[in-house]
This record gives C-alpha cells, sequence and structure tokens, in this order.
C-alpha cells in the first residue's frame, strides 16, 4: 500500500473524512470513560516545528501517548534544517528512524518536498496555505452538535486569503454545506482557491450580509505569524469584520461560534461573543486532541476507518 499523507483536507476521501469525525468522537468517549486504547506501543511521532504552537504540540504529543505510542519534539534549533540541510535530505533521515510525521512550518511546498521524499506518513500540522487538522477538530464539534453540516450554512469572517479559510472551502465541498466568506476587498481567497471551494463557496465585502442566517459563524486572527509588519494595517481594514453581538444577532437564532485560537479579544471577536453561550471555541480545542488521534490511527492503517483507505 502507498503511504498516505495529510497535507490538506481533499487528501481523503468524503468517506473516510466523514468516518474518521466517528471513529474521533468514539476515541473521545473511550479516553472520557477511562479505557486504555494503546495500539500504537513502540510508534515514534517526529514533530517538526517551525512555527511555534500551543493546540498543535500539545494535542499531537498527548494524543500520541494516550495511543500508547511516543511523540519527539523538533524545534528549527533541534535539525539540521536549521543550519541549511535539505529538506529532502531531512525527511529521508528522518523518515527512517520513526514511524509517522508532523510538520508546522510556513511555505506548503515545503510540506510537498518533505512527503515526496518521506517513507511514512507526513501530517499538515498547519502551512501558510492550509490547517487541515484545526477542520476536522470544527467539523468534529460541528457533527457533535448537529450531526452533519449538510444543507447548513458556515460564514467564515475576516481575512479569506488565510489557510483556514482555504481549508473551510474545501470541506465546503466535501461535506456539501454553504460556506460564505465575509472578508474586505484584497483579502479575498485566490482564484484557484475558489475553484477547490466550487458553487458552495460565496465572497461578500459585507459582513452582515455574509452572516445574514448562517448557522455556524468562524473567525481567525487578523495577523498571522509573519505578518507581524502588517499588524496596524491590517487592525484598520478588517475593523468593520469583528465578530461581536451585533454581528451575531445577523445569524440563525441557534448560530454557534468557534475560533481556532489564539484569540485577541477586542479585534477579530469581542469577549462577550467568545465566552459567550453561542461559543464552542473550548470543545473545539480539545477536540484537536481526538480528531487527531482518530488521524493518526487511520495513518498507521489501524483501527475501523484503515478499512475504507481507497474508498
Amino acid at each position: 500500500m502507498n503511504v498516505r499523507h495529510f497535507l490538506r483536507l481533499s487528501d481523503l476521501s468524503p468517506s473516510e473524512l466523514r468516518a474518521l469525525l466517528q471513529r474521533a468522537i468514539a476515541l473521545k468517549k473511550i479516553q472520557r470513560d477511562g479505557e486504555r486504547y494503546a495500539p500504537c506501543a513502540g510508534r515514534t511521532l517526529a514533530m517538526i516545528f517551525e512555527k511555534s504552537s500551543t493546540r498543535t504540540r500539545v494535542s499531537f504529543e498527548t494524543g500520541m501517548a494516550q495511543l500508547g505510542g511516543h511523540a519527539l519534539f523538533l524545534s528549527p534549533r533541534d535539525t539540521q534544517l536549521g543550519r541549511g540541510e535539505s529538506v529532502e535530505d531531512t525527511a529521508k533521515v528522518i523518515s527512517r528512524m520513526v514511524d509517522m510525521v508532523m510538520i508546522r512550518t510556513f511555505g506548503h511546498d515545503n510540506l510537498l518536498r518533505f512527503a515526496a521524499a518521506s517513507r511514512v506518513p507526513v501530517i499538515n500540522g498547519l502551512s501558510d496555505d492550509h490547517h487541515p487538522c484545526q477542520l476536522l477538530a470544527d467539523l468534529m464539534t460541528a457533527t457533535e452538535h448537529w450531526g452533519d453540516l449538510r444543507g447548513r450554512t458556515v460564514a467564515y469572517i475576516g481575512d479569506g486569503s488565510n489557510n483556514m479559510a482555504h481549508s473551510w472551502m474545501e470541506a465546503a465541498q466535501v461535506f456539501d454545506f454553504r460556506l460564505r466568506i465575509g472578508s474586505p476587498a484584497g483579502y479575498v481567497p485566490s482564484a484557484g482557491m475558489l475553484q477547490s471551494g466550487g458553487d458552495q463557496v460565496t465572497v461578500l465585502h459585507d459582513a452582515v450580509a455574509a452572516v445574514r442566517g448562517a448557522n455556524l459563524i468562524v473567525t481567525d486572527v487578523w495577523t498571522s505569524m509573519g505578518q507581524e509588519e502588517e499588524a496596524a494595517a491590517r487592525k484598520a481594514i478588517l475593523a468593520p469584520f469583528q465578530v461581536n453581538a451585533t454581528l451575531m444577532a445577523a445569524a440563525a437564532p441557534d448560530a454557534l461560534f468557534m475560533h481556532c485560537l489564539p484569540a485577541h479579544r477586542g479585534e477579530e471577536v469581542s469577549a462577550e461573543v467568545i465566552d459567550g453561550p453561542r461559543s464552542v471555541v473550548w470543545e473545539e480545542a480539545e477536540n484537536r486532541l481526538h480528531a487527531q488521534k482518530a488521524l493518526m490511527e487511520f495513518l498507521f492503517g489501524i483501527g475501523p476507518v484503515a478499512a475504507l483507505q481507497g474508498d
């Protein structure tokens, strides 16, 4: 069997993704019931971080421990990548010593190059173009609340050109829901990314119009790592796209709010929204752990979802 990688949401088929979400929910119950499930004993996950993180590191490291395996943290100071070794050479060496690799990086091309040279599965823990692991957690959270997103409307508000918007666009196509992206001009997805969402995606330059009647409101920070010099300009341009109580009032009465975190209260979201009763942000954050356990189990070729590979 060819090595499977998870570099973007569309690397898995719709049936695999749906089964993966159900498996994540089952693994969450196993953990909460105090059962021991350790199918990854003797296996090692290498975690390569070019970008810092709280949720990505803690969820992958804890998840691998709960599955009975070991996670190895590697920062730029801990590998020869930080001293000029090629991505391909690093991949060839590391993949001969570990069983899976997770990379959190800037350029998506680095992930593609690493995966092409790797003998083991590679997971995108975040790149500038995609954040598929976060989408697994978000979709799992929505599944827990509604069972399915099919036919519902999601509004993504803020910078529509970033990795979260891109991954939500892929999700809309796979899970058959409507996605409205509310962004100012100049902060919209590329034409190529819009194609990945097909007819499911609409781009609007008015935040209220984007959220009107929506079931789920999603946002992200206005300034990502590597964009710090643009922070002041971004704040001024994106200010009308803050998710606050006024904006939430235009959504469906039972609408939920998500944010991948970290959050800047008073910028992309008000405190009354993120800390309010319609926020599922903390469930969403916890679900990174369980969704990624299901993903690792699948890529290792173990567990009930592995049988679907190739469907």
